[in-house]
C-alpha cells in the first residue's frame, strides 16, 4: 500500500517507514515501537504522523512524543512522556488508545499560511491536526454575570465544553517543510477515512 512518510516522501512499506521515523525522533524508539505494535494488533499501517516535542521550564527539560497511526479500521494514538523515576533514573509513561474510525467525531485542521492573498501559491507554514472522539472534554469556566455592573450577587459560573482528545501542531520553523507536508498528507488520509465511515 502506498502512503507518505513524515517528510512527504512516498513509501510502500509504511510499517518500516513508521519505525524509521520513530528511530529518527530518537525518543525511546524501542519503547514507542513496542507499544504501537501491541496496539496495532497486526493491522496494516495506512498512514502515520510522528511528532516529538521538547518543553522547557525553570527546573527541567521534558520530552514528549505523540504518534498517530491510521489502520483500515482504527486510529491508534500513542503518547510517551518523561516521568520521575526511582533514584533519579530516567523513566517514561507510554499510553496508547485505539479509536474505531466510526467513532471519530471530528478532524479539525488549522492552517497557518504565508501569502494568504495568493490562494494558488499559498504555503502552509504550520498545521494543527485536532481529532475528537468524545473521550476527553475541556471545560472553560468563568464567573457568570447578570449584566448589571453594580450587582454584587453570586451568579455562579458559566462555561463551555469543547472536545480535547488529541492535537498535534507541526510547523516549518520547528520541524521543517517536509514534516508539514507529511502532516498534510496524513490529515488528508485521515479526513478521507473518517468521512467514508460517517
Amino acid at each position: 500500500m502506498r502512503g507518505w512518510n513524515n517528510d512527504g516522501v512516498p513509501v510502500t512499506n509504511l510499517a518500516k517507514q513508521l519505525r524509521s521515523d520513530l528511530d529518527h525522533a530518537g525518543y525511546y524508539p524501542e519503547l514507542v515501537a513496542g507499544v504501537i505494535d501491541v496496539a496495532l494488533a497486526d493491522e496494516p499501517v495506512v498512514s502515520f504522523l510522528v511528532h516529538p516535542e521538547t518543553t522547557f521550564d525553570s527546573t527541567e527539560v521534558r520530552r514528549h512524543l505523540t504518534a498517530l497511526v491510521l489502520t483500515p479500521t482504527r486510529l491508534v494514538v500513542a503518547h510517551v512522556d518523561d516521568m520521575p523515576g526511582a533514584d533519579g533514573r530516567p523513566s517514561a509513561a507510554a499510553t496508547t488508545e485505539s479509536v474505531p474510525l466510526h467513532q471519530v467525531r471530528t478532524v479539525s485542521l488549522t492552517h497557518g499560511v504565508s501569502e494568504p492573498a495568493h490562494a494558488r501559491g499559498m504555503s502552509t507554514q504550520e498545521l494543527t491536526v485536532a481529532v475528537s472522539w468524545g473521550a476527553v472534554l475541556s471545560v472553560d469556566l468563568q464567573p457568570a454575570t447578570c449584566g448589571d455592573p453594580d450587582c454584587e450577587a453570586d451568579h455562579g459560573y458559566t462555561g463551555m465544553l469543547s472536545p480535547d482528545d488529541v492535537a498535534v501542531r507541526v510547523s516549518v520553523e520547528a520541524e521543517g517543510k517536509g514534516a508539514v507536508e507529511g502532516a498534510l498528507s496524513f490529515a488528508r488520509t485521515l479526513s478521507a477515512a473518517t468521512a467514508a465511515r460517517a
